[in-house]
């Protein structure tokens, strides 16, 4: 029920600011390829060593403008998050997919024939789907921002929330397709707290860099 929700209100925000366009609106569609990784400190307070791991996005976005050469742009993509980890010659890869809601501000100047595009904001996500997948197993992750004493303790949990900002330049073409350079760092711990262990440490983050693909019309 809550992704239900946050899936809805994510869009009824993005129709929201579509309403009443000004003149010079336009929408697009967007891919991006990228390298996520998740930093921080295990439970145990040590710096987490997990490697990168190729993920994609895909979503659509506008640009409303708000000054000459200067523009508000929402979206809302299908975000996949994670990291790998390995550990002698067993490989464990983190499967995070998110619902994500980018509110940018993005200065797209003429250059050329096209436009030269930078860009930077927030956005906030929410967890539709994760899995921990190893060589000889698969385990879904649950979603919760606190972990009961009652709560399976073989089970592996996430927090359903993630927020954070990126900032990305590129160049957009004079028919409207673009290519992107994108940098994003998540800023809220996605690990959850455990009731029955109220003093570990971990801290876990989502990062992530990578080439995005846009057309816009």
């Amino acid at each position: 029920m809550k992704t239900r929700s946050f899936i809805l209100m994510s869009a009824i925000l993005l129709l929201s600011a579509m309403t009443a366009l000004p003149q010079g609106t336009q929408f697009a569609v967007q891919g991006a390829f990228l390298l996520q990784n998740i930093t921080g400190k295990d439970p145990g307070g040590d710096e987490l060593d997990y490697s990168l791991a190729p993920r994609f996005h895909a979503g659509v976005n506008v640009i409303i403008p708000v000054a000459p050469d200067f523009y508000f742009q929402p979206g809302l993509q299908f975000a996949r998050k994670g990291a790998k980890d390995t550990e002698g010659s067993e490989t464990v890869n983190f499967r995070l997919c998110y619902v994500e809601l980018p509110l940018n501000f993005m200065y797209r100047g003429q250059l050329g024939n096209g436009y030269v595009l930078v860009g930077f904001g927030p956005y906030v996500a929410y967890a539709v789907k994760g899995i921990l997948k190893s060589d000889t197993e698969e385990i879904d992750i649950e979603f919760k921002n606190k972990v009961e004493e009652s709560d399976p303790i073989e089970t592996l949990y996430m927090r359903p929330f993630d927020a954070g900002a990126g900032v990305y330049a590129g160049y957009e073409t004079g028919l409207g397709l673009y290519f992107q350079l994108n940098t994003q760092l998540g800023l809220l711990k996605i690990n959850p707290e455990y009731e029955a262990f109220p003093d570990l440490e971990g801290s876990m983050k989502n990062v992530g860099f990578g080439l995005a693909a846009g057309y816009r019309f």
